[in-house]
């Protein structure tokens, strides 16, 4: 079991509590079982409300009265923040394919989803939900309210930390908006309660708000690698920072590369280091991973029960022969798998598979560790998404800690999520080299791209060994072996160009075989028609 960890106090205080009121179309407060100033009268509760913001990333329960569906009317394991963002951002992709015809999730392997689909009404109302929590807590946390409750000293300082950690939190969720769903409805703590119906911003005016809030934190946060383990601090502000600006030209029409170089680097800056092996960065102990990664989602077996998050990445994708015992987990779901693209982008020596101790086969050369598959009895190819055998399963999560010992419970992960690792920032700054941004120079592309590869292949086999060998091609390969299943593939492609066109294609693109091109307003996600329902200042995306 983990120790001192923040969101784990939230798990007393379920989510309940809903964004919008269909009867009255207005603002809600978040459903507290007790009022806000029984809350918020001792630093302890502020310290509880805070924890239920962040909890809220893996704490699903009912958000409606007792007996009804969680969010969306999905199951309350499906409901879940990172499963929910997984499907949005892996499965229209040639990442990731799942074999369950539960409703909305064959939608994202065809390219085919509407304004209905439950799965992204789901993650809309999640992002949302979040950022209705960040917002009270926000606004419960002025200095004026502090006062009023006549809470100073070492206190006081802490919670405006964590006010500032809820401005982060909420800057985060908006922009996982901006990229999904671009127009969606906008409050913060200004709104006063029940005052008025969310109005639509643009993309481009919530990307100005996105920056101006993040830097406006920067100052107010815990400087990088010194907070509490579980919450946010000043890198993973710069981190965000970068992320955005990397896509700016896509969320703007204006390209802001030289930004994405100032605030990689200032991650990179700060202090972190890859850890020694990739195998270990999705373990049941990856808490300990704190000089990689900046900032996680918690799961806790014991703790933070649920069918979404980690849970879901080390049941998923074990099935058929697999042994469930050697991934930590007292059952498969027989669901994930892999395309051919994405093993295709490994050298045909690197594949490995988890047999016993994890071994390499056929271990010629020098393998890269990232390629984790499971290849007995699985074929590469996929013509069926329904039959599990079809396509690599993945080894990448497994609720084992590094020494080999099953985590606290089999049935729930131990596994933390990383939003925020390094290798991310090592991608921003070279992609932004090669894209002509300022403040930065290839040979130190060069060089963090070389660390990478020399993390992946035990040694210095697979390092470039010359600057000009870098390409943003590369780049985009790169960041799939490094990064896949981690929820960026959508937002890389679509960066790229290749999500919607017939530049890139992959089996089952569009719901055809050898895949096909999609109309490009699927770039952008619908919003979601319950929403628009109730809010009549919501128009819909184009396409839709």
């Amino acid at each position: 079991m983990k120790v001192n960890s923040f969101k784990i106090l939230a798990v007393a205080g379920l989510l309940t509590g809903s964004l919008l009121s269909c009867e009255k179309n207005k603002i809600l407060t978040p459903n507290y079982e007790v009022t806000a100033a029984q809350v918020y009268s001792t630093p302890a509760g502020y310290i509880e409300a805070a924890a239920k913001v962040y909890g809220s990333f893996a704490l699903t329960g009912n958000q409606g009265p007792a007996g009804s569906p969680d969010i969306a009317g999905i199951d309350e394991g499906t409901s879940d923040f990172f499963r929910l963002y997984f499907y949005a951002q892996e499965l229209p992709t040639d990442e990731a394919v799942l074999a369950w015809g539960d409703p909305g999730v064959p939608d994202f392997h065809n390219m085919n989803w509407t304004s209905s689909n439950v799965i992204l009404l789901g993650l809309y109302e999640r992002c949302m939900y979040q950022i209705t929590l960040a917002n009270d807590f926000i606004r419960q946390s002025t200095d004026a309210e502090l006062a009023t409750r006549g809470i100073t000293g070492a206190d006081a300082t802490n919670i405006r930390y964590l006010r500032a950690e809820a401005r982060f939190l909420r800057a985060y969720q908006y922009a996982n908006m901006m990229d999904l769903f671009a127009t969606p409805p906008f409050v913060t703590d200004a709104d006063a309660v029940g005052s008025i119906v969310p109005p639509q911003t643009t993309r481009a005016a919530l990307f100005t708000y996105i920056e101006s809030e993040l830097k406006a934190i920067d100052p107010l946060m815990q400087t990088p690698m010194k907070n509490q383990y579980g919450r946010a601090d000043e890198a993973a502000v710069w981190a965000l920072l970068a992320r955005i600006y990397l896509n700016a030209g896509v969320y703007t029409g204006t390209t802001r590369y030289t930004d994405a170089i100032t605030y990689s680097s200032k991650v990179i800056a700060a202090g972190y280091s890859l850890i020694p092996k990739y195998d270990n960065l999705f373990l049941a102990d990856n808490n300990l991973n704190t000089s990689e990664n900046i900032f996680n989602i918690e799961y806790d077996g014991n703790t933070a029960q649920g069918y979404g998050g980690t849970t879901f990445m080390t049941h998923a994708p074990v099935g058929g022969t697999m042994p469930s015992s050697l991934y930590g987990v007292d059952g498969g779901w027989a669901g994930l798998r892999v395309t051919s693209n994405l093993v295709n982008l490994f050298p045909a020596d690197t594949v490995t598979s988890l047999q016993g101790n994890k071994t390499h086969f056929p271990n010629l050369g020098n393998p890269d560790t990232r390629a984790e598959f499971w290849t007995n009895n699985q074929s590469l190819a996929i013509t069926d998404v329904t039959n599990f055998n079809q396509g690599y399963a993945v080894n990448k999560w497994r609720n084992l800690t590094s020494t080999g010992v099953a985590g606290v419970n089999t049935t729930y992960s131990d596994v933390d999520e990383p939003l925020f690792r390094l290798p991310e920032q090592y991608f921003i700054y070279a992609e932004a080299v090669l894209r002509g941004g300022t403040g930065g120079d290839l040979t130190t592309a060069f060089n963090y791209m070389n660390l990478i590869r020399q993390r992946a292949y035990g040694n210095t086999s697979g390092n470039f060994t010359d600057p000009s060998q870098l390409t943003l091609s590369f780049i985009l390969d790169e960041r799939a072996r490094e990064l896949y299943w981690e929820g960026f593939r959508r937002t890389d492609l679509i960066r790229y160009n290749e999500f919607t066109t017939s530049t890139y294609l992959w089996p089952l693109k569009g719901g055809v075989a050898n895949g096909t091109s999609v109309g490009d307003y699927r770039n952008i996600y619908p919003i979601p028609d319950q929403d628009r329902s109730v809010n009549p200042n919501l128009k819909q995306n184009p396409g839709y």
